[in-house]
């Protein structure tokens, strides 16, 4: 009688299906799935991107300058990657760009931008030499001096591209000098000083950074077969500018392309476009804003060993510019790039949010599963209390007995509706609590039955007997 008493204090060892156990197993799950669902996004949201840019024609400074960055970008183990695609020059990679094959493209801001381009960055400025000289051996004619002085001379342009003959084309016209009555005759980059002694033309055309090595050394040729370069201003610069948004007006510092006496000797005044760096309209904002912030952080560990990197400059962010500039770049110059957790937070907290509800639903649930278990064991402690005035009534210590069983019984069922969590503990001790008084109500009344005489015993259960009958 007393062994029960002390396991209805003391459920030990306890069950390993503990409501206990079961709630921290279950909180445990819960956390460590939060954990792995935000490690999850944190890692799918920062993995390494590869994005393709195409760049050409081969060997060209625009090449060596992704080249470049492809290079820091993987050394630094970026969040966004380069893979370069190489074209045939700017206007096959703004093709490639147009028909969604690359991710990124190096245009030249006078020729066709494809539509899905946005700006990124301003990857260098390009400036426009013009000069004359006069070919030796031959009858000295007027010196040229003017642009507007051009017509039914020989132009010679450096390098293959059709954009270079436009530009020269947007220069005669700006000055009245019909393109028809201009013999133009280009010359392979790879082949300037060769071609420029065999031409013998009157007038060169050179675009490229203002310290371009392939115009300074298209000038030295040109200077070996005729003398002193004689550089043509643009004085309309401004009005080019202005009727064609893709120029910017520009100047040729004095002494650029070096020489004695210096080339030029004075300032010039020209006109200047860029090579951009665009994006396809549908690469993701967050990923571009990383690879403007990567870029510029880059160019300044790049400027020692490439000097060209220098020339990188952010892009226009201005409503009316020419190539509307992407969201992502946008961000990064103006400062309100997010960071991970501004664009997430909101995920994050209405997910909590969720979890939280649906805990909260399930613990209702759960409770209301066991709510008859939970009513069938509030009957069975009445019935118990029940018992305790029964007992000592008693006239046999086998009713008793009988009562002990039914009590060993109901122990066991509240154990188990312990167990299963459909009581509390608080329930627990109020149990124990009836179930010791039990207890002492069956030993009390034992030991008045043990104390009475064995003839008296048998007279008490056969007149309750009898009036039961």
């Amino acid at each position: 009688m007393t062994g029960g008493s002390n396991l209805a204090e003391t459920p030990s060892p306890p069950s390993p299906r503990s409501a206990a156990r079961k709630t921290a197993l279950v909180t445990l799950a819960l956390v460590l799935a939060i954990v792995g669902a935000l490690v999850g996004g944190y890692y799918f949201a920062m993995r390494p991107v590869t994005l393709k840019i195409a760049v050409g024609p081969a060997n060209s400074d625009d090449v060596k300058v992704v080249q470049a960055l492809t290079q820091g970008f993987a050394q630094h183990k970026s969040y966004v990657r380069l893979r370069p695609i190489q074209t045939d020059g700017a206007t096959a990679s703004a093709n490639a760009l147009a028909e969604g094959k690359v991710d990124l493209a190096i245009v030249r801001g006078d020729l066709d931008v494809p539509k899905n381009a946005q700006a990124v960055a301003t990857l260098r400025k390009n400036v426009v030499a013009l000069w004359s000289v006069q070919a030796k051996g031959k009858k000295k004619g007027a010196k040229i001096t003017k642009i507007s002085q051009l017509g039914g001379h020989r132009i010679g342009v450096v390098g293959r591209t059709q954009a270079n003959v436009n530009l020269l084309k947007v220069i005669l016209h700006q000055y009245g000098v019909d393109p028809a009555k201009v013999e133009i005759v280009q010359f392979p980059v790879n082949e300037v000083a060769e071609a420029i002694k065999a031409q013998k033309t009157d007038v060169y055309l050179a675009a490229g950074p203002v310290n371009s090595k392939i115009t300074a050394d298209a000038i030295t040729a040109s200077v070996k077969e005729g003398g002193t370069p004689t550089f043509l201003a643009i004085d309309s610069a401004d009005a080019i500018a202005q009727n064609h948004p893709v120029y910017e007006a520009a100047e040729i510092p004095a002494g650029t392309y070096g020489g004695s006496p210096d080339r030029p000797e004075d300032e010039v005044k020209t006109i200047s476009f860029a090579h951009h760096i665009v994006a396809r309209k549908g690469v993701s904002d967050t990923t571009i804003a990383a690879f403007t912030r990567q870029l510029f952080s880059v160019r300044q560990q790049l400027v020692t060993e490439f000097p060209l990197a220098a020339k990188i400059e952010t892009p226009d962010t201005d409503k009316d510019a020419v190539i509307p500039v992407h969201p992502g770049a946008a961000a990064f110059v103006d400062g309100e790039e997010k960071t991970f957790l501004d664009k997430y937070s909101d995920y994050i907290w209405w997910s909590l949010m969720a979890l939280s509800a649906m805990g909260s639903v399930g613990a209702w649930f759960a409770g209301y599963l066991k709510k008859d278990e939970r009513d069938n064991n509030n009957h069975q402690r009445e019935r118990l209390l029940d018992m305790i005035a029964a007992a000592r009534k008693c006239e046999t210590t086998e009713e008793l007995d009988q009562m002990q069983t039914e009590a060993d019984e109901i122990l066991r069922d509240t154990l188990r509706c312990f167990d299963h969590g459909a009581i509390e503990e608080a329930a627990l001790t109020a149990f124990n609590i009836a179930l010791d008084q039990f207890h002492a109500a069956v030993a009390d009344r034992k030991a008045v039955l043990f104390s009475l005489p064995p003839n008296l015993q048998r007279a008490g259960a056969q007149f309750r007997a009898a009036g039961n009958a």
